[in-house]
């Protein structure tokens, strides 16, 4: 192996890597504070120019100058143009903190641990090039990561916010907003909100996302712009695209009856109670003929029922996160069971032929371990979409992809060549294993991740 890619298998540049992953895909869905949000700056501007000064190893201070220049553009203001060119071929999404910035010192770590001339963690061999490569890929899929995709809140009933003040309609910062100006007041109609990634989209996440709504819209909106001081009860009327709509606010935000009229014709009609929705909201359509009845408790859908006149033609009960939260651990419990079950069925086939053992050449050994993490993922893959708990999410895919990998192979090496395969169902059964104990793992997080 030559020189340049040695860095990409020292510890410390492992150890940021892995912290950078995790972070991502992990750390920021459970904690979300400043400290999340900051590693992965710090992590991430220690590994990438040792990544590409691995790559262009002859041009390794151009690679650190132009990092710590990007860097600076891309955590700016002047780089919002530049996103929103690329985000109509690729999602991208990133937040403009110049508090980010403290971690430009990273730079000169990285620089000084890489001139060291850090050792492999393992020999000159076939098996280190390949680490290196896969350590790469790796890498390079972290940066991709990084800049994930912007997740919006939609709102499935009206959202407004009552503001004091005026402003005016910037497109570019205000997307997702509509504005209404009444005497000195601004009503502001949510349709969207940028928000971090949810754990599951849900009613309890869209309520957490509406908690200080008008102080959100606040900051999003340029002007002469105050919060109504909570109390003061504005009722009015507005006239939007959907229809007229009937509102009632306590402060800056909905509290009571709501309305929505079209042709002189009730099409919408429900309740709020501090911006949440409440109780009944019923929807019919211009012919009063199809009508939708939902059924809310403090901001959470619990029921949906479907009219055609006065014959009821569907209805279906609605989850709230604690009932999700309840259904995850029966889902954690099965999957215990069945990792119970299978250990029971391997101990019991190691007793029944020791001392011997499957006779398996040594590369078909290899090819195993090689080969066993691919079939652990389809399992774990099968095992979400059947508990309805798959992320499509392209860069989740992968990141699940990575993990099992890294966490398999040595598992699968220690099986193989230490513990020992005692007959060929045992192949299987510890793919099923390791597939059930991934599964776990990754509903124990969603269930932290929901009660947090």
């Amino acid at each position: 192996m030559q020189y340049r890619f040695r860095n990409l298998l020292s510890p410390l540049f492992i150890c940021c890597l892995l912290l950078l992953i995790l972070n991502d895909f992990f750390f920021k869905e459970l904690f979300h504070n400043m400290i999340t949000g900051k590693l992965s700056d710090f992590c991430g501007l220690f590994i990438f120019p040792i990544f590409w000064s691995a790559i262009f190893h002859r041009s390794k201070p151009l690679v650190y100058i132009l990092t710590g220049l990007l860097f600076v553009y891309w955590k700016s203001e002047y780089s919002s143009g530049l996103i929103e060119m690329v985000n109509t071929v690729f999602n991208i999404h990133r937040t403009v903190d110049l508090s980010d910035l403290i971690a430009l010192p990273v730079l000169l770590l990285a620089w000084l641990y890489t001139k060291d001339s850090p050792k492999l963690l393992i020999d000159r061999s076939m098996f280190s090039r390949l680490s290196a490569m896969f350590v790469g890929l790796v890498a390079f899929f972290s940066f991709c990561a990084t800049s994930q995709e912007r997740y919006v809140q939609f709102f499935d009933q009206p959202q407004f916010v009552l503001l004091s003040g005026s402003a005016t309609l910037d497109s570019n910062s205000n997307y997702g907003l509509e504005l209404y100006k009444k005497d000195s007041l601004l009503v502001v109609k949510v349709n969207e909100l940028g928000i971090s990634k949810p754990v599951i989209n849900d009613d309890f996440n869209k309520n957490k996302s509406v908690e200080e709504l008008d102080k959100n819209v606040l900051e999003l909106i340029s002007g002469n712009l105050s919060l109504v001081p909570s109390g003061t009860v504005t009722a009015l009327s507005i006239s939007t695209p959907e229809g007229t709509d009937s509102l009632r606010f306590n402060g800056g935000r909905l509290d009571g009856r709501f309305s929505r009229t079209k042709n002189g014709k009730i099409i919408l009609e429900g309740f709020y109670k501090m911006g949440l929705e409440d109780a009944t909201w019923t929807s019919r359509d211009s012919t009063n003929n199809h009508v939708v009845v939902q059924t809310f408790v403090n901001g959470e859908r619990t029921s949906i029922k479907q009219f055609d006149g006065k014959k009821l033609i569907s209805s279906k009960g609605i989850n709230t996160r604690l009932d999700t939260i309840r259904i995850k651990y029966i889902h954690a419990g099965i999957l215990v069971l069945c990792v119970v079950g299978i250990i029971v069925m391997l101990v019991r086939n190691f007793r029944s032929t020791a001392p011997h053992q499957l006779k398996v050449k040594t590369i078909w050994k290899w090819l195993f371990c090689f080969v066993s993490p691919l079939f652990v993922w389809l399992i774990y893959f099968g095992i979400q979409l059947l508990l309805m708990d798959y992320n499509s999410y392209i860069f989740a895919m992968l990141a699940s992809i990575i993990f099992i990998a890294i966490a398999t192979f040595p598992i699968m090496v220690i099986v193989v060549f230490l513990i020992k395969l005692r007959k060929e169902i045992d192949v299987l059964f510890y793919c099923l294993l390791l597939g059930l104990l991934c599964s776990i793992w990754t509903t124990y997080g969603t269930i932290l991740q929901l009660s947090a």
